[in-house]
């Protein structure tokens, strides 16, 4: 009977640290009052908070969610999503202060510091304060050396200051926290990060540490386009024209869909090397082989044209036209083509007023993540900072549409 009475008030001794540990965990001293930590979870402000969020109305997301913190002054969660909800609409100023606020809390523990630190890096980096920023995301990973967060935000305002070297080492530092499954895609920022290291290299006058760089990049990652244009550059900088026209061919052959980024330089290297065929083979290849690569025609139309044969150039633009009509490269090419044919003057410079006034692609090119547009293909996303994400954008002619559904559904 005695060890059934030790086991009964052993029972009840667990049973009661249990509910101390529930209440404990549930309720906390405020101000020497005691706060329901539930509360402001379970309340109507907080949920229909949320709802507003999910629905993209941050305004009346902040006023419920503001009724809600003041259940529980205490809440910091609450007042970190409050000052990030600020940051978004764009009162950058007020989340600042929301966040500092937050600083100056005694006994935060070293997980809730660095949240607050990341939180108002995030404000300065908004804000323009860049220094700041730096130095907020430094802070936090010294409370928290693994934090990704800080890390990426930190790489990418090293890299907007042109800081490749510091951007390198912080990208190693995420591949190796991030682990395998990161692997490929921290490969190819190493690589673009190498390419940027080898371009500043060249401005110095430092080429065989460029080519090296370009080297690096390229073995990192082979899809590295600019890599293979900046190594042939360099390579013809050094006046091993073998190499470079190797180089560019390489280029080609990893990405024949930006192939026109080799093609000028192609050009005058093979002319330089007395094998001004070659070009023209390399654009009917690539034609061949995609028969709506527009680019190559309108470059091997624009070499037709310098060496005498504008008829046969114009025939490769109309060519070209019919699979982008909407692309002003082709209309531009056009227009020097037809002025230098035997054609009465005043046609031509009608047509050529006329096609001048209408709707052409402008901006082509557009990024993956944010959908920012430029007119040129540009490597790494100024709104979004995200690397290689810019595609060639047309509206498809019907001719093209047309060859690519099933005859059996075309009736």
């Amino acid at each position: 009977m005695q060890g059934y009475g030790i086991v009964l008030i052993g029972l009840l001794a667990l049973l009661i640290g249990l509910t101390a540990g529930k209440a404990w965990e549930r309720y906390k001293l405020v101000e020497g009052r005691w706060v329901d930590r539930r509360r402001v979870r379970q309340s109507p402000h907080f949920i229909l908070g949320l709802n507003h969020l999910v629905a993209g109305q941050v305004d009346l997301a902040i006023d419920e969610l503001e009724r809600a913190a003041k259940l529980d002054p205490g809440a910091l969660e609450l007042r970190l999503v409050l000052g990030n909800l600020h940051r978004e609409k764009g009162q950058v100023g007020r989340a600042i202060q929301e966040h500092q606020a937050l600083l100056q809390r005694p006994r935060l523990n070293k997980i809730e510091h660095a949240n607050v630190l990341l939180c108002l890096g995030l404000d300065y980096r908004r804000g323009g304060f860049v220094d700041r920023a730096v130095a907020a995301f430094q802070d936090v990973l010294k409370l928290d050396p693994d934090n990704e967060a800080a890390l990426v935000n930190l790489e990418k305002l090293q890299e907007d200051q042109h800081q490749w070297q510091e951007a390198y080492v912080t990208r190693r530092r995420l591949a190796r926290i991030a682990g395998p499954p990161d692997q490929p895609n921290s490969q190819l920022i190493l690589a673009f990060l190498e390419n940027e290291l080898g371009l500043q290299a060249l401005k110095e006058g430092r080429l065989d540490d460029a080519i090296a760089r370009f080297e690096a990049a390229i073995d990192l990652d082979s899809r590295v386009v600019p890599a293979y244009l900046h190594l042939g550059d360099a390579q013809h900088q050094r006046g091993d024209l073998a190499a470079a026209t190797a180089t560019w061919e390489r280029a080609i052959a990893v990405a024949p869909d930006r192939a026109y980024l080799s093609l000028a330089r192609l050009e005058e290297t093979y002319d330089t090397l007395g094998q001004p065929d070659r070009f023209a083979e390399r654009c009917r290849a690539l034609t061949a082989a995609s028969p709506r690569e527009w680019r190559a025609r309108v470059a091997l139309a624009r070499h037709l044209t310098h060496g005498g044969e504008p008829s046969l150039a114009l025939e490769l633009l109309f060519d070209a036209l019919e699979h982008n009509p909407h692309a002003i490269a082709i209309h531009q090419a056009i227009w020097a083509t037809l002025s230098l044919l035997d054609l009465p003057k005043q046609l031509v410079a009608r047509y050529i007023d006329i096609t001048r006034q209408s709707v052409f692609y402008l901006d082509p090119h557009v990024c993956l993540r944010c959908r920012y547009r430029s007119t040129e293909l540009i490597w790494q996303c100024p709104h979004c900072h995200e690397w290689n994400t810019f595609v060639e954008e047309r509206i498809t002619p019907a001719t093209d549409t047309e060859a690519e559904i099933p005859a059996a559904l075309v009736q």
